[in-house]
């Protein structure tokens, strides 16, 4: 369902579905500070999870707790209620309340900065969609190049490519070494490559930078990077942080990029699918950006154009308050979640390391809830589809879910590759996650799994099983 602008009524919701102000101002109102929640009510709220399952994964997909999951369906059965009175008294009020949230979260400076769209590869192709019309349009020359790192997620590479190639445009790889012993290695091979650039001749219309690269996970040092953006005259900067939030301090003022999105289903609770995209009030390029969906509200302001595509399921973008009440059941609510994650993160991949013979792939302050742990090199993990029959056999004999990383060795001239403890060279790594509802008996099973296939004499080399389709992770 599509209706023009001037059918919305931004009348106060009187429904008492936690949607705050019609506005969506937060209320003074003082909240209550009850016990902070126990590990059996943690239990509860993630009982939904399988619990054969050791799931250190949460990267992918990311969790929703059961009263989160429980405010959802009060929503869509508001919607199926009275759709009609849902879309023009209660949608955009309580969209406008999430955003206004969402804003606080991230300290953003205004709620005209913050949409809501379905996830971060969405957020990429409105960036994207706009580099590209500006090489159409004229106002960028071909052969301008986007800049963007190796580890940049799969599915944002290819967006680039379908926008930016297609229209003219260069894009231009920076090479990131793994394993890493500090930022100042991510640092160096930017400045490097932005100063090709500029040898070359190619001027940087956009860097795209990630925030956390998924795989191998990393933590980026997204301020310095955005500061070398601006002295090397690079117009604008697209900071991809589809993990952050929750993950990572995010303050999009502190950063200074032109956009930056974020899941808010990976590591904020919510229900799929659901992310923000921040444009920084001053870009130029802030009233150029529209939705690649187009229905009524073109025109009218990013927020707005996200926040009416047709008869869709809105409910994810409106649980945001849900997820702060649960949060604000933590003690030390979002960052004491982050800094225990962590803590507890980076205790359980220096477990795995040590018993392995193995190490971190990079240092714990370069780590967030995730971490890379070398696995033995006599696993024998030769390609990528090594690293997913490896992780096909860990799910489907040993109940385990974790992805597995491919690292090439080094070639012929190049130092040598990092080995383990018996001189094996190390090409394959477990990237583990710590969420609340983990448990230590989660990483203890994995590590006795990954230990009785090396007993057992276990090569990716020698083994002939179906290897299954390739899923791309989160």
């Amino acid at each position: 369902m599509d209706a023009p602008r001037d059918d919305h009524r931004l009348s106060e919701n009187r429904n008492g579905n936690g949607c705050g102000e019609a506005d969506g101002r937060l209320s003074k109102r003082p909240r209550p500070h009850p016990a902070p929640i126990s590990a059996a009510e943690i239990v509860e709220e993630f009982s939904h999870n399988d619990p054969a399952v050791a799931r250190v994964n949460n990267g992918s997909f990311g969790c929703c707790p059961a009263s989160v999951l429980a405010a959802q369906l009060r929503w869509q059965r508001l919607f199926l209620r009275q759709p009609d009175e849902f879309y023009f008294s209660s949608l955009h009020p309580s969209l406008t309340r999430s955003r206004s949230l969402v804003l606080e979260l991230i300290n953003a400076a205004h709620l005209d900065e913050v949409s809501l769209v379905d996830n971060a590869t969405t957020a990429a192709a409105i960036i994207f969609q706009h580099v590209a019309w500006s090489f159409i349009e004229g106002a960028f020359n071909p052969g301008d190049a986007v800049v963007m790192l190796h580890y940049a997620y799969g599915a944002v590479k290819r967006s680039i490519h379908a926008y930016v190639t297609r229209a003219g445009g260069h894009v231009v790889e920076v090479p990131l070494p793994f394993p890493l012993s500090s930022p100042d290695e991510v640092v160096a091979e930017f400045r490097r490559t932005l100063g090709l650039c500029r040898a070359g001749g190619r001027r940087v219309r956009l860097a795209v930078i990630d925030h956390i690269t998924s795989m191998p996970c990393v933590v980026i040092p997204v301020k310095e990077l955005t500061r070398i953006c601006r002295e090397e005259g690079v117009d604008q900067v697209f900071v991809d942080g589809a993990h952050s939030i929750g993950n990572v301090e995010v303050d999009v003022q502190d950063i200074g990029a032109d956009f930056y999105t974020s899941n808010l289903h990976k590591w904020l609770f919510c229900p799929s699918s659901v992310a923000f995209l921040h444009t920084r009030g001053s870009s130029a390029a802030a009233p150029r950006l529209h939705h690649p969906v187009v229905s009524h509200e073109y025109g009218n302001g990013l927020p707005l154009e996200s926040g009416w595509i047709g008869n869709r399921d809105y409910t994810p973008q409106l649980v945001v308050p849900a997820v702060v009440e649960f949060v604000e059941r933590f003690e030390g609510g979002l960052e004491g979640i982050r800094r225990r994650n962590h803590e507890k993160v980076v205790e359980m991949g220096k477990m795995l390391a040590e018993f392995w013979g193995t190490f971190l792939g990079c240092p714990p302050e370069m780590s967030c809830s995730m971490i890379m742990v070398g696995l033995p090199g006599c696993l024998g993990i030769s390609s990528e589809t090594d690293a997913m029959k490896l992780r096909a056999l860990l799910r489907d004999e040993f109940k385990i879910e974790v992805p597995i990383h491919y690292q090439s060795p080094p070639k012929d001239g190049e130092a040598a590759g990092a080995t383990d403890e018996s001189g094996a060279t190390v090409t394959g790594y477990a990237r583990i996650s710590h969420q609340v509802y983990n448990v230590e008996n989660d990483y203890c099973r994995l590590r006795d799994a990954v230990h009785k296939l090396v007993r057992d004499g276990f090569s990716c080399i020698q083994s002939t099983e179906r290897v299954p389709s390739k899923v791309k992770d989160g």
